[in-house]
Order: structure tokens, then C-alpha cells, then sequence
């Protein structure tokens, strides 16, 4: 949510990677770091701004959508969540990767027919939760034990969709939609500097008794951050192995 790489709208066709985020000042923290270190450019759009989003996946090696403090479930309300909805098949219809975190893994899944709803019991998860690979989901996930969360919603497993990693409070946690379409509701993405800065902006949901606290959430940071770096960096160089038989499954 802070300190946004510059919007780039040209790059070669096989170097450019299209990430869609939600608010002015978001970022794509580590995610956009190591896919620049990888040698990608950044096409940063912001539908809620005003950007437009691309008829095809033609000039684009995959997609990212990013979170938000919007629903999944806001598309009447909300223009932008209506028209990245409509969107999400385009992007994963075209075969390329395509990757949802967090809002954007309860956009795939309710482009794909599954319901996003908050917990039954009002359970938010801010902070370092842990989560278990599926056993098809341990080739992927297997390093994985907590990872960093900032929601109050989940999403249903879709149809035909394969579930990667699972959580006590919200059960569905990471899931595969054919060979190249991912959601997790996690965030990779998370940096320290992210979560003061999201922590400070956000004190609603921040300071909820649930919540973990500042200093938690950063010693925890501390703790985690390094093998969350290490699975992101492998999955990101696998995911974007498409179509090699390779990729991540």
C-alpha cells in the first residue's frame, strides 16, 4: 500500500506482467521486487483510478490481482469490482498466468460461480496465521507454515477448482483453477515497511481485538519473512513456466 513501483505500459510482449491493485499509493511489495529482479517490467493499473484494463492477454506474460479494503461482493456499488470481475475469465481463459492474492483470489473465485462471504462467526485474520499444505498442494506449498493475512472474508473452494492449503478460521487458504490460475488468500506480497504502513492507515480493522498487534505482526515478520521469501521467489520462477509441463501443479 505504500512507495508504488512506477506504472509501465510498454516492455516487450514476454517481459511485461500485468498487476492490478486497489488503492493509490498500493504496492506489490515483494512480489513486484522479485519479478523485477527476474528481468520483468511492471504494467501497474489501477481500475479503481480509472485505468483501463487490456481486451487480451496478448502484450502480457501473466496477471496479478493484489488485495484491498473493497468486497469481492461490491461489484453494484463499486464499478471497478464489477469490470475486474468481468476481466478475471479473460486473463485466465487466455492460458497465461494468472495469480489472485487475497481480494484477488475472492475475485477468482467468484468469477468462477464460488461464494465470498465474511466468517460465520465475524473471525478477521490480521497478522501471521499458519496454514497447512493439502497433499495437493505440498509440492507447492510444502515450505509454508505461517504467512502474513489482512481479511474479514473467504471464498469457497469452486468448482473444479483444486485446493492447495487450508486454515483453521478460514478453511480455504490457496487453490489451483486449471494449470495457471492461482488464488491465495494470504499475502506474500508483505514487506515490514507495509505493515506499519498498512497498520497505521487501516486502525479499524488494525485494532480489533482479534488482531494481532503491531509489534507481533513485525516480530513475527522476523521470523517468517525469510522462507515466505524463499517459497515466493520458487513458486513466482514455476508459475511463470507456462505451458512447460514443469510449472507448479
Amino acid at each position: 500500500m505504500t512507495n508504488p513501483l512506477p506504472h509501465a505500459a510498454t516492455g516487450a510482449s514476454d517481459q511485461q506482467i500485468l498487476l492490478i491493485v486497489h488503492q493509490e499509493h498500493s504496492s506489490p511489495g515483494l512480489v513486484g521486487q522479485l519479478l523485477q529482479t527476474r528481468g520483468y517490467t511492471l504494467d501497474i493499473r489501477r481500475p479503481c483510478l480509472g485505468d483501463a484494463l487490456p481486451d487480451t492477454m496478448d502484450a502480457h506474460a501473466a496477471a496479478i490481482i493484489f488485495g484491498g479494503p473493497m468486497s469481492a461482493n461490491d461489484s453494484e456499488t463499486l464499478p471497478f469490482i464489477r469490470a475486474e470481475l468481468d476481466w478475471v475469465p479473460v486473463s485466465v481463459e487466455s492460458g497465461k498466468p494468472f495469480l489472485g492474492i487475497c481480494l484477488g483470489a475472492q475475485l477468482l473465485a467468484r468469477s468462477l460461480g464460488a461464494t465470498v462471504a465474511p466468517h460465520p462467526q465475524g473471525v478477521k485474520e490480521v497478522g501471521y496465521v499458519p496454514i497447512s499444505p493439502t497433499v495437493a498442494g505440498k509440492a507447492a506449498f510444502g515450505d509454508l507454515t505461517h504467512v502474513y493475512h489482512w481479511h474479514g472474508e473467504g471464498f469457497e473452494l469452486p468448482q473444479e477448482a483444486v485446493l492447495l492449503a487450508t486454515g483453521d478460521d478460514f478453511e480455504n487458504q490457496a487453490f489451483r483453477y486449471g494449470k495457471t490460475a492461482y488464488g491465495v488468500q494470504f499475502h506474500p506480497e508483505i514487506t515490514a515497511e507495509m505493515i506499519e504502513f498498512w497498520t497505521a492507515k487501516a486502525t479499524e480493522l488494525a485494532e480489533l481485538p482479534d488482531s494481532q498487534p503491531l509489534d507481533k505482526q513485525l516480530q513475527h515478520h522476523a521470523c517468517y519473512s525469510a522462507t515466505v521469501e524463499r517459497w515466493l521467489d520458487r513458486f513466482l520462477q514455476d508459475w511463470l513456466q507456462v505451458p512447460s509441463p514443469t510449472a507448479v501443479r
